[in-house]
């Protein structure tokens, strides 16, 4: 794991930290950190919400909200949205400021559109 992926995985890991309380942290180590919380809708069992983790050649941020309300992307950047991969997965290789703000309104706004949806406490 690259040292840098470190300093990436830091500041993202502080935007879900911000939301312990309404979600169950179940996964905490130097390269994953991960929230669940609300039933999924199907199997009716606990789901992981959020994660970042270190990967081999970035970093991802995971927001299962965004899968399951796409349209909570339409008025985010397309920068922010280039960095996406698949349906709900933002990669990262360096710290950006700017995307790390735009996460973290899209994280809170994300978990207020899932729990209307019913997905979440």
């Amino acid at each position: 794991m690259p040292a840098k992926f470190e300093d990436v995985f830091a500041p993202l890991r502080s935007v879900l930290q911000k939301h312990v309380g309404k979600l169950s942290v179940t996964a905490d180590t130097p390269s994953q950190y991960c929230l669940s919380g609300g039933l999924h809708p199907k199997h009716k069992k606990p789901m992981p919400v959020a994660w970042v983790q270190i990967g081999k050649g970035y970093v991802s941020y995971h927001l299962m909200p965004v899968y399951g309300c796409p349209k909570l992307l339409d008025r985010y950047s397309p920068k922010l949205k280039a960095r996406m991969q698949g349906k709900s997965c933002f990669n990262f290789t360096t710290i950006d400021e700017a995307l790390f703000a735009e996460l973290d309104q899209l994280t809170a706004d994300s978990f207020v559109a899932f729990k209307k949806a019913g997905y979440m406490p």
